[in-house]
């Protein structure tokens, strides 16, 4: 599938079956309706880059009480990967796989999701802010991760990538905060990897522009960019949902909302 490599924009919705307060793609109980509607919004982006729709399915949740491995994660059960695969494959959608890794260790739980993520459509979004250490609660305190362990993650991504002869696979890290995301300056390039920073800042449109200007300064030259919306939160808190001509304007190449 054509992605970031190639010049393309990934526009799309996030979410996680029955949960509706984790995103757009998991209110209701019709996932065919929620992703034609989500077509709908990725349409409006159609400017200077070809389109290429995006599911972003999270399959690590993360949790307030510890579970029995004390790890305050869940993982997804497998059918709903594959229904949300089959339904990306029939919208020409391209699938991430997201993580909330609690105290688990981000590359663990990637390589969990190995039997997808040999499939030449899907990917993944790795969420830091839920990323905590021994002693920490998800929830209570804002996680974080280093280069180093987003590494870790990209490096095993290329030998998947280079065993199996796969297409690029797309690598998502979300950041909110400078501090969600430590001695990115260490973050490695690899063949077959595309890196995407997305800038997740919660607000108004000016607060969520002054939250890109200073995430985005510590980026290295070869991580694509991207920018998130919430369609609760960002009404909450500032009013409105930025205009598709608003976000165009920061030109970022992957857009997602939750």
């Amino acid at each position: 599938m054509a992605a970031l490599s190639d010049g393309h924009r990934l526009v799309g919705y996030c979410g996680h079956p029955g949960a509706p307060g984790q995103g757009r793609l998991g209110v209701g109980n019709d996932l065919d309706k929620r992703t034609r509607e989500m077509l709908t919004t990725v349409a409006k982006y159609k400017a200077d880059k070809p389109l290429v729709p995006i599911m972003e399915l999270i399959v690590t949740t993360v949790h307030a009480v510890p579970g029995r491995d004390g790890m305050y994660r869940t993982r997804i059960d497998g059918e709903h990967i594959d229904t949300w695969l089959a339904m990306a494959r029939k919208h020409g959608a391209l699938l991430l796989l997201n993580i909330q890794p609690g105290r688990a260790r981000f590359v663990d739980e990637v390589k969990a999701y190995e039997k997808w993520l040999l499939e030449p459509d899907v990917g993944v979004a790795l969420d830091p802010e839920w990323a905590v250490t021994a002693g920490q609660v998800p929830g209570r305190v804002f996680g974080h991760t280093t280069g180093a362990e987003l590494n870790a993650c990209g490096a095993y991504l290329a030998e998947l990538v280079a065993e199996h002869g796969l297409p690029e696979k797309v690598a998502v890290y979300h950041q909110l905060n400078p501090g969600v995301v430590r001695q990115e300056n260490t973050l490695k390039q690899y063949p077959g990897v595309a890196w995407v920073k997305s800038v997740d800042g919660i607000g108004s449109p000016g607060a969520k522009v002054a939250t890109w200007h200073r995430v985005i300064k510590s980026t290295p030259k070869f991580v694509h960019l991207g920018f998130k919306l919430f369609y609760e939160e960002d009404v909450d808190t500032g009013g409105r949902v930025m205009t598709p001509a608003e976000v165009l304007a920061l030109k970022p190449v992957y857009i997602m909302y939750e």
